[in-house]
């Protein structure tokens, strides 16, 4: 019995690296499309590109996701992440490898619709793989460093990639984002296992009316999904706390250099630490989720909260002061940035159990299409006003209307503290 107990004990410790393995993967996978940003001037010299051109080169990974992050937590439900995952970070590596040799903007395009399609895999699959490892008293934590591990990625890439393309030349960044991702899939479907006790996924839906029943039946629990009002509320504060994140992340150094008077070089560093604080909030909040008495929402609606009063401050006369709006977007970016761990753990809570993988595919897709959308909306308004004030009105005007309606949800909703997503390990 001993043994049998220390077995046990000794397979749930495996669960920190499964955590370290789907956070590599997850920064691995998104290495080139997180620091495309940084090789700006780099693409623009070499390929002629105009800003417009530029801009669709970066959202061109950011398309596909929009319907690939459904069929992902569809798989994700019917196969084992471990293949799953490891297959996209996969194509996101080959796409990769193969568009290092692509002559020109439109063979580049094409290769950055792939890695889209690749990464659609990887944000659910690896959330799924870290959720089903961790209980509630952990789980926040976890998926607070899982999610960190994208903007310490982004940070890598960004010092990285341009000192290659620099050396070598724009093909050589995809060919070090390639090795990267392949790196990532092979850890991933070399060290992940699933956790002990616990089934493979099966088709859902009944059998014995054939295929067709099979999927009329698993297609209306998921359309029922949507009618479900926690999960309505979880979409509405997570495409606009995504909203937020986008403004603030491409807002933060204009900003500070035409409203505030600070100068380019000191409004990038300060974009580097609104970055850092939003690492620590990812960390911070989702871990303060496990334990705070009002549960994982309770630090969403906390998130909302500060994203108002520092758009508040940003949009009045203080927010020309450099100190004053510096300190504010560091403030926007811990709770911009810090709002995604715990918003993650609730949506894998908040789903019926045999649903996790699509759940967690639907709401991310609808955080994508704000991800798509709010970049180009909110800067046109910027251009027709020639103003930030009313980009942080748009963005204050939908966190309220999203807190008005989180609200509702009745504070203190804990998960669930055993079964299948409260599974506890030995003691």
């Amino acid at each position: 019995m001993t043994a049998v107990a220390g077995a046990a004990h000794s397979a749930w410790r495996y669960r920190w690296t499964v955590l370290g393995i789907a956070t590599f993967t997850q920064a691995a996978a998104g290495f080139f499309v997180q620091g495309i940003g940084a090789l700006g001037l780099h693409l623009q010299r070499d390929l002629h590109l105009s800003t417009a051109q530029l801009g669709l080169l970066i959202s061109a990974a950011q398309l596909v996701p929009l319907v690939g992050l459904l069929v992902a937590g569809e798989l994700l439900d019917r196969c084992d992440e471990r293949w799953v995952v490891g297959a996209g970070a996969a194509v996101v590596g080959a796409a990769l490898l193969a568009g290092s040799a692509a002559p020109g903007y439109g063979s580049l395009l094409l290769v950055l619709l792939l890695v889209g399609a690749g990464y659609s895999t990887v944000q659910p699959g690896g959330s799924k793989s870290v959720a089903s490892w961790f209980d509630a008293s952990q789980r926040g934590l976890a998926m607070g460093i899982r999610q960190a591990g994208l903007p310490l990625g982004a940070a890598l890439a960004s010092a990285a990639l341009p000192f290659v393309a620099g050396a070598f030349g724009w093909r050589a960044t995809l060919l070090t984002g390639g090795v990267v991702a392949l790196l990532g899939a092979g850890v991933f479907m070399g060290f992940y296992r699933r956790p002990p006790g616990t089934a493979a996924p099966l088709d859902d839906g009944p059998r014995d009316h054939g295929p067709r029943a099979s999927l009329r039946a698993g297609l209306g629990a998921r359309l029922r999904m949507l009618r479900e009002p926690a999960m309505v509320r979880i979409m509405l504060s997570g495409s606009t706390l995504i909203s937020v994140q986008c403004g603030v992340g491409i807002l933060t150094v204009l900003h500070l250099h035409e409203r505030a008077s600070v100068g380019a070089g000191s409004a990038a560093l300060v974009l580097v630490a609104v970055q850092g604080a939003g690492v620590v909030g990812r960390i911070a909040l989702a871990a303060w989720s496990d334990r705070g008495s009002s549960g994982r929402f309770g630090s969403l609606v906390l998130c909302m909260a500060a994203v108002l009063a520092g758009m508040a401050v940003l949009m009045t006369p203080p927010g020309r002061s450099p100190a004053v709006a510096c300190c504010t977007l560091v403030w926007l970016g811990f709770f911009g940035f810090g709002w995604y761990g715990p918003w993650v753990a609730h949506v894998s809570e908040s789903a019926p159990p045999d649903r996790t993988g699509f759940a967690l595919g639907l709401a991310m897709s609808v955080n994508q299409i704000a991800i798509v959308v709010m970049p180009p909306v909110l800067g046109l308004l910027k251009d027709l006003t020639g103003s930030f004030v009313p980009v942080w009105g748009l963005l204050s005007a939908m966190t309220a209307v999203a807190l008005a309606v989180s609200a509702r949800l009745r504070p203190g909703n804990r998960p669930r503290p055993c079964g299948r997503h409260g599974r506890r390990g030995p003691p």
